[in-house]
């Protein structure tokens, strides 16, 4: 048998597994280690799997994923994400639809701070879905924003996704953290517009609420210093050069902190909870990350990859084209898998082929992101979906998966005209970063 077909064996047991619900980072380790000893030998698949996982562990540009997973548990404990969504919520509240808007907002500013699609979802699901059940709103818009909001804390700086692709390609992470700071806006705004869309059809998914006075408004607006303070630190920062992205990662994380000890909003208990959290995430996220790396290398035998890029690098079709059809391979692959785990399978394949089609790396970059946030909300593997149901159901809110990923499909659409209005203004991607 080929090593190409083993290669192909390799990939439906792997499909097969994700539909198990199995833990996807062990279902790529296990499944890269049998093939990769298949095509070699058994110690060298034991070798090769001890080397990926210890490179992964001791990585030290990975170090950045625990730290701004640490800020963001930081912000949560201490408050920060209440108040991000108090004050959209005085801005939009008394629109129809306003309090989604609200809650898709503060996802924006919640990712500054954070940088993780799950936890952003899960910390706006904490807060926003209760109210916007208490005011009636349906569970489809409600639910949905939350769980296309949290997509956002992918694309605003800092991005994990980001990380890890600027570590795979080697680019300047600076760079790519600013970025995706026009392309957040954008989506955001689009995505405000999705739910007055669906609102104007649908007037019963999301009643107004109370109308506040604008002096009001303006009061909570202190609501957001926390946010605009690490925020303006952390990008400063890296913007002057004073740090290296790790050490933002650092700096960030220890700004909330010294910012809730002084507020008197963190405790030693908070600060143990934020410990534990980040533990957890990480661990998952590493776990990936090395599952990943070892189902990469078994691809890496079968020259599978290389015989794809090659394909599709030597078709006879306009470069548009090409890219076009790279992006609706990562929409396709982001229904059946983890966003980071597809970044790590495919960026090494088509990174190349999109060099030489003379694109822009850092404009590639956003666009992964904008497209592996589609992944995060698509059945079945839209891990979104699966985080706003759990937060949902251990607070016995009711809220049914269908009527989850019924929700999303408005923002869905949005993110659509995201990536298209990208391709036609890459400009928007690559403004900040050439002031750099």
């Amino acid at each position: 048998m080929s090593p190409a077909a083993i290669g192909f064996i390799g990939i439906a047991v792997m499909l097969a597994l994700f539909c198990t619900r199995m833990p996807v980072a062990f279902v790529m380790a296990v499944v890269g280690f049998v093939g990769f000893s298949v095509l070699t030998s058994v110690q060298g698949g034991l070798n090769m799997v001890s080397r990926s996982m210890y490179e992964v562990f001791v990585s030290y540009d990975l170090t950045t994923i625990p730290l701004f997973i640490l800020m963001g548990q930081l912000a949560f404990n201490a408050g920060i994400s209440r108040r991000l969504y108090s004050t959209a919520y005085r801005f939009f509240g008394h629109i129809r639809g306003g309090l989604a808007m609200a809650t898709v907002s503060a996802c924006t500013a919640f990712g500054a701070v954070c940088g993780s699609s799950p936890a952003t979802a899960a910390t706006m699901a904490t807060v926003a879905i209760p109210e916007m059940k208490r005011f009636g709103y349906r569970d489809r818009l409600s639910a949905g924003a939350v769980a296309a909001g949290g997509g956002l804390g992918m694309v605003m700086p800092p991005s994990v996704v980001l990380i890890i692709y600027g570590v795979l390609t080697e680019q300047s992470i600076g760079k790519l953290f600013v970025s995706g700071i026009l392309p957040a806006f954008l989506l955001t705004g689009l995505f405000l517009a999705a739910i007055a869309i669906t609102c104007r059809r649908h007037p019963d998914y999301g009643p107004p609420a109370e109308h506040f006075s604008w002096p009001e408004r303006i009061r909570s607006l202190s609501g957001l210093t926390d946010t605009l303070i690490v925020f303006a630190v952390v990008l400063t920062g890296l913007f002057k050069g004073w740090f290296t992205p790790t050490e933002a990662a650092s700096v960030g994380a220890f700004s909330v902190l010294v910012l809730g000890l002084v507020r008197r909003q963190l405790n030693l208990k908070l600060v143990m909870k934020s410990l534990e959290e980040t533990l957890r995430t990480s661990a998952m996220i590493l776990f990936l990350v090395a599952g990943a790396v070892v189902f990469g290398k078994f691809l890496a035998v079968t020259r599978i990859p290389f015989t794809t890029a090659s394909y599709i690098g030597g078709l006879e079709v306009p470069a548009l084209a090409v890219m076009g059809l790279i992006v609706l391979i990562y929409f396709l692959g982001g229904c059946f898998m983890d966003s980071l785990a597809m970044v790590m399978l495919t960026v090494p394949v088509f990174y190349p082929v999109v060099m030489d089609l003379g694109y822009d790396p850092i404009w590639f970059g956003v666009i992964i992101v904008l497209v592996t946030e589609m992944g995060v909300i698509t059945p079945p593997v839209g891990i979104n979906v699966y985080v706003v149901y759990g937060v949902t159901t251990g607070m016995k809110q009711n809220i049914s998966l269908e009527s989850i990923f019924r929700g999303i499909y408005p923002f869905l659409l949005a993110t659509i005209v995201g990536i298209v209005l990208l391709f036609l203004f890459p400009q928007i991607v690559t403004f900040l970063p050439s002031l750099m």
